[in-house]
C-alpha cells in the first residue's frame, strides 16, 4: 500500500496539518533553539544573545554543560557529584512516585466513572475537573495550611486523642507527594476515562462465564485494553511533575531542591543565564529522548501489524 506524502494532500488538508506544525515550530522549536543558543554563550556578558560565530571561528562554551555534571573549579571533583545531578535525580524520583500514586488512585476513579450510568457521568467528570476552576497557587497554599503543625490534620488528630503533639507533615517528602498527587490526579483520570469508556464490557462478562475470577479478568482484559490511557495519563503526569517549581517551593523543605528550582536560582539569583538554559536543555532532552524512542518503536510495531 502506497504511503501518502504531503504532496498528495489537498490544499485544505495541508492547511489543517500545517496549523499544528506551525504552532510547534513557533512556540516550541524556535524557543528551544534560543535556549540552546544561550546555553553555549559565556557567562558574565551583558548580552546573553551574543553571536557565537566571529571571524570564521565558532565560539562554544561547553563548560555550561560540563559544570552540570562536574565541578569544573575543583580538579579532584568526581563526575555526577554536583547539586544539579542531585536535583535531576530528586526530580525524577518525585515525578516517578507521583505518577504511580496518580495511577493507583486515578484508575479506580476512571473505572468507576466509566461503569456508572450515562446520566451521571457528566456530573462525575465535572467533579474531577472542578479543581481547575480554582487558582493553582491557591490550591497549593491550601495544602500548606492543612499540613501545617497547627493545620487541620494535626488539630483533628489531637482532638480525637490519637496524638498528643503535632506531627511535622509540612516540608517533608509526604507533603511533596500529597501536593503533587492532588494537583496532577485529574491529568491521570481523564485519559483513563476516555479509554475505559470505549471498552466493551461484554468481554468481562464472557470471561466470567468461562470461569475467570474478577481479578484475573481485570488483569488480563481491562488493563491491556486500557494500556493507551495508562501511557497517556502517565506522560501527562510525569512530564510536568519533572519540572515542577511551585509545589516544591511551598511544600518541600530547603533540602528538597528539584531541577525547576535549580533553574530558577541560576537564572534569577545567580544571574547565570547560560547555565540555567543548559539545565533546561538537559531536562528537555531527558523528556524527549524516551518519548521519541517510545513513539518510534510503537509506530514501527503498528506498521508491522498493518502489513
Amino acid at each position: 500500500m502506497k504511503k501518502l506524502t504531503l504532496a498528495d494532500l489537498k490544499p485544505g488538508k495541508k492547511f489543517v496539518i500545517g496549523v499544528p506544525y506551525s504552532w510547534l515550530i513557533i512556540f516550541f522549536a524556535i524557543p528551544f533553539l534560543i535556549l540552546v543558543w544561550i546555553s553555549f554563550t559565556k557567562n558574565g556578558g551583558v548580552d546573553p544573545f551574543k553571536t557565537l560565530y566571529s571571524n570564521g571561528t565558532l565560539f562554544l562554551e561547553y563548560d555550561n554543560y560540563l559544570s552540570i555534571f562536574k565541578d569544573t573549579s575543583d580538579p579532584d571533583a568526581k563526575w555526577g557529584d554536583t547539586l544539579f545531578v542531585e536535583a535531576y535525580l530528586r526530580s525524577i524520583k518525585y515525578a516517578f512516585w507521583t505518577t504511580l500514586l496518580c495511577l493507583g488512585l486515578g484508575y479506580p476513579f476512571a473505572y468507576f466513572i466509566a461503569r456508572s450510568k450515562e446520566s451521571i457521568r457528566p456530573t462525575l467528570l465535572m467533579m474531577v475537573m472542578l479543581p481547575f476552576w480554582t487558582s493553582f497557587l491557591l490550591r497549593v497554599y491550601a495544602w500548606k495550611g492543612i499540613l501545617n503543625d497547627d493545620g487541620v490534620f494535626n488539630r483533628l488528630l489531637i482532638t480525637l486523642g490519637i496524638i498528643n503533639e503535632p506531627i511535622q507533615m509540612l516540608y517533608t517528602d509526604v507533603s511533596m507527594l500529597i501536593g503533587m498527587t492532588y494537583v496532577y490526579l485529574p491529568f491521570m483520570i481523564l485519559p483513563l476515562y476516555a479509554n475505559l469508556v470505549k471498552m466493551d464490557f461484554r468481554l468481562l462478562e464472557a470471561a466470567y462465564d468461562l470461569g475467570t475470577s474478577p481479578f484475573k479478568a481485570f488483569w488480563l482484559i481491562t488493563v491491556p485494553l486500557s494500556k493507551a490511557g495508562i501511557i497517556a495519563g502517565s506522560m501527562l503526569v510525569f512530564i510536568p511533575a519533572l519540572g515542577e517549581f511551585v509545589i516544591p517551593s511551598l511544600l518541600a523543605g530547603p533540602d528538597n531542591i528539584m531541577i525547576g528550582r535549580a533553574v530558577w536560582d541560576e537564572m534569577f539569583a545567580a544571574n547565570n543565564w547560560p547555565r540555567a538554559t543548559a539545565l533546561a536543555v538537559v531536562m528537555i532532552l531527558l523528556i524527549l529522548v524516551p518519548l521519541a524512542t517510545y513513539y518510534y518503536y510503537s509506530s514501527d510495531r503498528g506498521q508491522k501489524k498493518g502489513e
